[in-house]
């Protein structure tokens, strides 16, 4: 199997869409050996910030000294951005390989009459072959989409659970309460784990306690109001939490404190679980950790930032951000939204700070035109403009932006590695050249 051709048999899996439920991935799994029998998780669970607090773990991990996987999705590059061992992506060669024996093992398994598994599927039962082929001390995995019933709930009792923030996203799958929500993401909890959580609303610390308990697991939480001596800037934060003083992250967003204080939790308890962390690694694993598509700066003179809000929480949290490093700052969106996805919800949050909002199109069966995003737009702004890619937006965005404008595009991560691309083609010398002339000349001729 070529690469392409590997890639064109993920994207023909991924049309079957989300099957809830174990038993492909037992299947799966059986077929393999169950190399997920041989290897030592954390597993992160929760609506936002499971990207980031995996980013900050496997740094430190890293710099430990300890060979670590890490498995994560959506990615914004590349597809092999899933599959990492020490920062580094899976290889073509292995992906190849690999794939080709899944593809088989899935054609066996129709054969037996059994189901066809999903993408989703496939890449977690791929990625513990890859992990346990790479003899990986520790993987840190982060769940799909809730917890019980996830792909990646097929693990082992890990040595230690995380959850990060829990709000509402996937009602339709997970429930139309935080309190079925978080029942769900508790699912991941299992007997003989550490357990740590960010503090969040009552009745979700109640859910998540009162599974701790019945499994006699002991849940420690990480309350970010306890961090102390926070010094901000959109490109670097400095904070302090108990015993460890200054610590430096080089991710923006207000938020990034609250998983940073959940990853320095989770590591204390590593320490219980047996893999012995020096503080020199805990300091050098966060001011490496860095994560692309979260309140990333892109450019400067206009600033440009990038963020994956892409639910009503995370729309909160970039509010929130925004509105304490841009004070009164004209504010220009580039919005791009899932269909599935709360858009009313988002842009009510979101668009009283804006002077202007560019829509663009979400791509695959969950995408959403710029037109029909924009149609729900002007119902809570004035000045909205569709395009038609971004490429368009970001020039569109370049034109009518002066150098104390703040450019901020989000509302999926599905199509943030093209922005960056964009921008960082925009912001060469050359390209802000092009965009003026061209862009200029277009406008003439409308």
């Amino acid at each position: 199997m070529t690469y392409r051709q590997a890639m064109d048999y993920i994207e023909e899996l991924g049309k079957l869409g989300s099957v809830m439920g174990l038993a492909s991935m037992e299947n799966l799994c059986e077929k393999l050996g169950n190399p997920q029998q041989d290897l030592s998780f954390i597993h992160i669970a929760g609506t936002n910030g499971k990207g980031s607090v995996l980013a900050f773990l496997s740094e430190i991990l890293k710099a430990a000294g300890y060979r670590t996987g890490r498995y994560l999705s959506p990615v914004i590059f590349e597809y092999r951005e899933r599959m990492q061992v020490n920062g580094k992506n899976i290889s073509q060669k292995d992906l190849c390989r690999l794939m080709t024996d899944m593809k088989e093992i899935c054609q066996e398994l129709i054969k037996e009459g059994r189901p066809q598994p999903t993408a989703f599927e496939v890449e977690t039962a791929m990625a513990f072959q890859y992990f346990k082929e790479k003899n990986c001390q520790i993987v840190v995995l982060e769940t799909g989409m809730g917890g019980l019933l996830d792909a990646t709930n097929i693990i082992p009792s890990p040595l230690v659970t995380v959850f990060t923030a829990i709000g509402f996203d996937h009602m339709k799958v997970l429930g139309g309460t935080l309190k079925e929500i978080a029942q769900n993401k508790a699912g991941i909890m299992k007997p003989g784990t550490l357990a740590a959580a960010l503090k969040g609303e009552r009745e979700v610390m109640e859910v998540l306690e009162g599974k701790a308990k019945e499994l006699k697991v002991p849940l420690y939480t990480a309350d970010p109001a306890q961090a102390r001596g926070i010094r901000r800037s959109p490109g670097k934060q400095v904070f302090s939490y108990k015993n460890y003083k200054n610590i430096t992250i080089r991710l923006g967003g207000v938020y990034q404190i609250d998983n940073a204080v959940l990853a320095l939790t989770a590591a204390e308890l590593l320490k219980q679980a047996g893999f012995p962390i020096p503080e020199k690694a805990v300091y050098q694993g966060f001011a490496s950790a860095l994560w692309p598509g979260r309140f990333q700066v892109l450019g400067k003179d206009p600033c440009f930032i990038a963020d994956g809000a892409h639910n009503w929480q995370g729309a909160v949290r970039l509010r929130e951000s925004l509105q304490f490093y841009f004070t009164n700052r004209r504010i220009i969106y580039i919005i791009g939204v899932l269909r599935d996805k709360d858009q009313d919800k988002i842009l009510q949050e979101l668009c009283p700070l804006a002077s202007q909002v560019l829509t663009i199109p979400t791509k695959g069966e969950r995408g959403l035109s710029s037109y029909e995003l924009a149609v729900k737009a002007k119902e809570y702004h004035d000045n909205v403009s569709a395009l038609d890619s971004v490429q368009e937006a970001v020039e569109l965005a370049y034109l009518l932006a002066d150098k104390d404008t703040v450019i901020t595009a989000f509302g999926s991560l599905s199509y943030l590695g093209e922005l960056i691309k964009v921008v960082e083609k925009c912001t060469a010398p050359e390209g802000r050249k092009d965009i003026r002339r061209d862009s200029h000349g277009k406008q003439r001729e409308n």
